[in-house]
């Protein structure tokens, strides 16, 4: 089980067969601290920055690889050579202004780097504004981090109610390529209220993960049923491959095409098919 659910599913290893896998393409993660030294994804932070998760040296989290390993792990990322910016803060303090400060210097970042290296797309797995949202303080300086972001072209797919686009689904581990045969929201849970019409589901559940809690001692977790948080990373390396076919799109036409080319469920729901996505930005 835990081999099998390493795999992206959803034809991606098709894709990265083809040569398409994000080699090339700056992206960004927001989220807890993280050991950068874990074989899955050794290597490919190119800049780390923590912005108050205030954690020894030596310490990892549950969450931080397992995003990381889903946006740009080796064996598990939807994008493995993407090169990634990571922005460790604490979300454990409910105060927005982290999140928005994270934000804040992956913009910076971005204005320093040639056109060529701009950073196209950041994976948030948090909700920091909005309806519903956990995070009780200062929440508008999150929206208007996002909106400077947007400013600069640089795509951010969050939990929000309000600026995320992205909704849970799952795969059947015993056929993952089939878009058939996934299911929207979580295993064990009816879709209705949890997903929406107007979103696109990505794949969240029935997947393995890079863990890491202490330097040096890193594992690997099978998540029978994940949450949002590992939607948000699969998504944004499906961005990751099409920005390496055509990296002059725009964020808007990469949101554009991944609804245009998504798999529609019997009941109106749609579904993230990375192999049609990539086929018609090769057809551009």
């Amino acid at each position: 089980m835990l081999e099998k659910g390493k795999n992206p599913g959803l034809g991606v290893r098709s894709i990265h067969k083809r040569g398409t896998t994000g080699k090339g393409v700056s992206v960004a993660i927001i989220d807890q601290n993280l050991c950068l030294n874990h074989p899955e994804f050794k290597g490919k932070v190119v800049q780390y920055k923590d912005v108050g998760c205030n954690q020894p040296s030596y310490s990892g989290s549950m969450h931080a690889p397992g995003v990381m390993s889903l946006l740009a792990g080796n064996t598990i990322g939807t994008a493995p050579d993407a090169r990634v910016y990571f922005a460790a803060a604490p979300s454990w303090t409910q105060d927005a202004k982290y999140q928005a400060e994270a934000l804040e210097w992956i913009i910076g970042v971005n204005q320093s780097l040639p056109e060529k290296s701009k950073i196209k797309v950041v994976s948030i797995s948090a909700a920091p504004s909005g309806k519903g949202s956990p995070f009780n303080k200062d929440n508008k300086l999150w929206d208007e981090a996002v909106e400077k972001a947007q400013k600069e072209g640089i795509l951010v797919l969050d939990c929000t109610a309000h600026h995320g686009i992205i909704d849970p689904c799952y795969y059947d581990i015993r056929d993952p390529d089939n878009l058939s045969k996934c299911r929207v929201g979580f295993p064990g849970i009816p879709a209705a209220g949890l997903s929406s019409k107007e979103r696109l589901c990505a794949p969240c559940s029935r997947r393995t993960t890079a863990e890491e809690y202490t330097d040096g001692y890193p594992g690997y977790q099978y998540c029978g049923r994940g949450g949002l948080s590992w939607s948000i990373p699969y998504a944004a390396g499906v961005c990751a491959l099409g920005w390496q076919v055509k990296p002059g799109l725009k964020a808007d036409e990469i949101v554009k095409l991944l609804f245009k080319t998504a798999y529609i469920t019997p009941d109106g729901y749609k579904i993230i098919n990375p192999v049609a996505f990539i086929d018609a930005i090769e057809k551009l």
